[in-house]
């Protein structure tokens, strides 16, 4: 997804089929005069013919509309016509598995809108929200990536050589997780993944994928034993994730310390926790705004780490990739359909 110029108007598409609410939002993104509203649709169907007509660069979507839903048009306007989307309904509340699913199918924010009535606070976030959506536009290989919920080939691993994976990721990193999380084996080596998102998201987000997936995916709390065929999530809140020797293996461990590039759960803390142990590690940067997790990972790979990093073409958002590229530590840079056989390789004591 490449930026956008700053200096163009953001031109926002509202979809909403409640007039006093599109009235609301029309006059809050009006205000700001960077933003130029350019439609408003009262639901799907109507959004699919004025997006044709208008190109619009932001869309801002509820959930509850009639005819289809807010959720099921997202899914399909990601499989036929990517851009950015932020949800506002009073069903994305913090957290809620609406929420993430809409996260989950490419959504790059979303925002609560209060069941007791919107507000002026909730505007100016709505209008931060729009304005920061439209610095990514996506490419047309992303769009080109396979249906998410087609068949998909699962990577093979014939014998764990006791490699551990470590993913960080950011914007756009829901989706991704779950590309690469779809494609692992059952007996996937074990997975711990730093992604950026508030705590109660990332609850939401570990149920999904335990849900939607054969392995085990459970929040990766102090003291956990990394074990094959399960999958581990930072839980956030005020710790950080990191990981640990514990006899023959390894556990996670809790990491009490600020912000780390302004993030809590930080890929940076995650990958420098495993610096002792760098041999023993894949290390794997998807899609994101900033550059968290560069820097952990030029220490991992300088003691033997193994670095994989998503290509642009496939990013949502080509930021911390691109600074690890950037530093030249990376051992290969994939589409991210690739990327969970690139681990198993790493994690295959017969290709070793």
């Amino acid at each position: 997804m490449a930026l956008s110029s700053p200096d163009e108007k953001t031109r926002v598409l509202i979809v909403d089929d409640q007039p006093s609410v599109q009235g609301l939002i029309r006059h809050a993104l009006s205000s700001d005069p960077s933003i130029e509203v350019v439609g408003v649709a009262n639901d799907a169907y109507m959004a699919r013919e004025l997006i044709k007509k208008l190109d619009p660069d932001v869309l801002t979507l509820d959930v509850e509309m009639p005819r289809m839903s807010g959720l099921d048009f997202l899914e399909r306007l990601m499989r036929l016509r990517p851009m950015p989307v932020v949800m506002f309904s009073s069903v994305t509340q913090q957290g809620s598995e609406n929420a993430v699913r809409a996260l989950s199918l490419g959504a790059v924010d979303v925002l609560p809108k209060p069941v007791s009535g919107i507000t002026p606070e909730g505007l100016e976030k709505l209008v931060s929200r729009v304005k920061t959506a439209k610095r990514f536009k996506r490419g047309q290989a992303a769009a080109e990536l396979p249906d998410r919920e087609a068949p998909v080939e699962i990577a093979r691993l014939q014998r764990w050589n006791g490699r551990i994976a470590l993913i960080g990721a950011s914007t756009g990193g829901v989706a991704a997780v779950e590309t690469v999380l779809r494609r692992m084996p059952v007996d996937t080596p074990p997975i711990v993944i730093s992604q950026h998102m508030p705590e109660s998201f990332l609850v939401s987000f570990a149920r999904r994928l335990d849900d939607i997936l054969p392995q085990r995916v459970e929040l990766a709390i102090d003291g956990k034993t990394l074990e094959q065929g399960h999958i581990y999530l930072a839980p956030g809140g005020a710790q950080h994730t990191g990981i640990r020797r514990a006899g023959r293996g390894y556990q996670t461990i809790g990491i009490a310390a600020p912000k780390r590039n302004g993030h809590i759960p930080s890929v940076d803390e995650l990958f420098l926790s495993a610096e002792e142990c760098a041999e023993d590690i894949v290390a794997v940067l998807l899609t994101g705004i900033g550059k968290d997790g560069a820097n952990g990972m030029q220490a991992l790979k300088r003691k033997g780490a193994h670095c994989i990093g998503q290509d642009e073409a496939t990013s949502v958002v080509y930021g911390m990739p691109r600074a690890a590229a950037e530093l030249g530590i990376l051992d290969q840079q994939l589409p991210l359909p690739q990327i969970a056989q690139a681990i198993c390789a790493c994690c295959d004591s017969r290709r070793n």
